[in-house]
């Protein structure tokens, strides 16, 4: 920033930089002279995009983009090509802009990201350029209410599967279910689960699990996706030709960054329930 110049910010209505979409973002540019200023121009651009990038090797990478807005405007102008001459003193240029109706909401992660910015720049007769961009989080809220009747309803799954090869083994029946299909951060998942050790060996880890599955696209084709346990509840050991049968088991859904990505190609985040069963000859 050059000795003229002492403060070039910009200011958004809410303080707390948050919006939904189709809301208006509103606010100003302000500059601060000492002295005399000659300038050529003001830019104001607020761009909203998504960013893949999967480092595959040292020197080869998987990169995309996608932009949910992109809109520009000059704040400050020379319309007859002569220089603007800022005089000392406080300087304020207001902006607004209604958001789109349909934005995927901000996203942070280790190998992508939704992300919103201002950016402003100030160009001086000298060369000098000052540029500067503040952050604004979009959120796009689900609300189940509006979400079709079968998300409130009950899920089962049953599942009967092979352990191990020829007399060595048998089958593993297990029935999961669920007291209804969404929820919303803070809530506890009501879990029923019945699993039916019919092998000849210990099933020696059972586990039922939250899930959050992230998966990272480029050119329409998965690169890479990530998982992490949210949430879990272990059970004891089922030794051959007995079950365990779990009522009124809870996992719980921690606090999450939003995640609805409506709109967004590039990235996808899912939740699920899964139930972990490993037998003693795995």
């Amino acid at each position: 920033m050059s000795k003229k110049l002492t403060k070039f910010q910009i200011i958004l209505d809410r303080g707390a930089l948050l919006y939904l979409p189709g809301q208006v973002l509103s606010g100003r540019v302000l500059l601060e002279t000492q002295a005399d200023t000659a300038v050529l121009g003001l830019h104001f651009h607020v761009l909203g995009e998504c960013t893949v990038h999967v480092p595959k090797g040292r020197r080869d990478k998987s990169y995309d983009k996608e932009n949910y807005i992109d809109f520009r405007m000059k704040l400050l102008d020379d319309f007859d090509n002569k220089p603007i001459l800022l005089s000392p003193g406080i300087h304020c240029f207001p902006f607004k802009l209604g958001l789109p109706v349909s934005l995927p909401s901000t996203f942070l992660g280790r190998h992508g990201w939704v992300q919103y910015y201002c950016k402003t720049s100030l160009q001086e007769t000298s060369g000098i350029t000052h540029k500067n961009q503040q952050v604004f989080i979009v959120l796009n809220p689900i609300d189940l209410n509006l979400e079709v009747p079968i998300m409130s309803s009950p899920l089962e799954a049953n599942v009967e599967h092979r352990v191990g090869v020829g007399y060595i083994g048998g089958t593993v029946r297990c029935n999961v279910g669920l007291d209804k299909r969404a929820y919303v951060p803070g809530e506890s998942i009501l879990l029923t689960g019945e699993v039916h050790n019919r092998t000849n060996v210990t099933v020696k880890l059972l586990k039922y699990a939250l899930i959050e599955t992230v998966k990272y696209f480029v050119h329409g084709k998965l690169v890479h996706q990530e998982r992490r346990e949210l949430d879990a509840v272990v059970r004891d050991k089922i030794k051959s030709g007995g079950r365990d049968v779990m009522q009124n088991g809870h996992l719980t859904v921690p606090p999450l960054p939003p995640t609805n990505l409506l709109g967004c190609h590039l990235i996808k985040v899912q939740y699920s329930v899964c139930l972990l069963c490993q037998s003693s000859i795995c």
